[in-house]
């Protein structure tokens, strides 16, 4: 019996004509994400419930960025980066839950707390964000991606190339491979492949222990995945 070859991990889809969204598009995340998306070519919106607000920082990161409210920015979106605070995510989400029907949702929200010694990762009931908004989101079909991505980084004006790797999880290898590709738009980042949703927790909470270093190395670490 003859066994069909697998696909080439590495062979991944064209996105170039993707339209990408980013809710939370004025903290520093969503900032940085849209920023360094755009300058790779793709055609990026930026929500906020402050649809003004969204406007002005588009017009500063320029670009050809739009700014507009969160509901807007989902329903016109091919891809939706979430890069809402944690506190606000599982609210944000139910409130567009129609608008993000199916779309691919990128997850990149890390539920940390912060005491006197430092970050930690807080528990989910559902095991993750990603997996939370799985929850809320039946109709969408959600992975995760960039969470242990430097913000400052992808702001700094001076940095040309990120040279870290992008962990993508998700029950849908379309569109895992579709996240990768839209990873490695941004000069220097790869998308890997690291397994299923229910994998997320370790990767949100890996920021903490990045955290960490940054403090104690005076850094912007990242995740470098070797042998592939």
């Amino acid at each position: 019996m003859t066994t069909q070859p697998t696909a080439d991990p590495r062979q991944l889809p064209d996105v170039s004509g993707l339209r990408i969204g980013v809710l939370g598009g004025t903290g520093e995340q969503g900032r940085g994400l849209a920023r360094r998306l755009a300058m790779g070519g793709l055609s990026l919106t930026i929500g906020s419930r402050d649809a003004q607000r969204a406007r002005d920082i588009a017009g500063e990161l320029g670009f050809g960025i739009r700014g507009v409210d969160n509901a807007t920015c989902a329903a016109e979106s091919d891809v939706v980066i979430v890069a809402v605070p944690w506190d606000g995510h599982a609210a944000t989400l139910t409130d567009l839950r129609e608008a993000l029907a199916g779309r691919i949702v990128v997850d990149c929200v890390n539920p940390l707390g912060f005491d006197k010694q430092g970050a930690f990762a807080l528990a989910v009931e559902e095991g993750s964000a990603a997996q939370q908004a799985a929850a809320l989101l039946p109709d969408s079909t959600v992975t995760a991606a960039f969470n242990n991505v430097s913000a400052e980084l992808l702001l700094d004006p001076d940095v040309d190339a990120i040279e870290t790797d992008v962990l993508v999880l998700g029950d849908n290898r379309e569109a895992t491979d579709t996240v990768q590709a839209v990873v490695e738009v941004i000069a220097g980042m790869r998308g890997i492949f690291a397994g299923r949703l229910r994998n997320a927790h370790q990767v949100e909470a890996l920021t903490a222990n990045l955290i960490s270093v940054n403090r104690r190395y005076k850094a912007h670490a990242g995740v470098r995945v070797t042998d592939v």
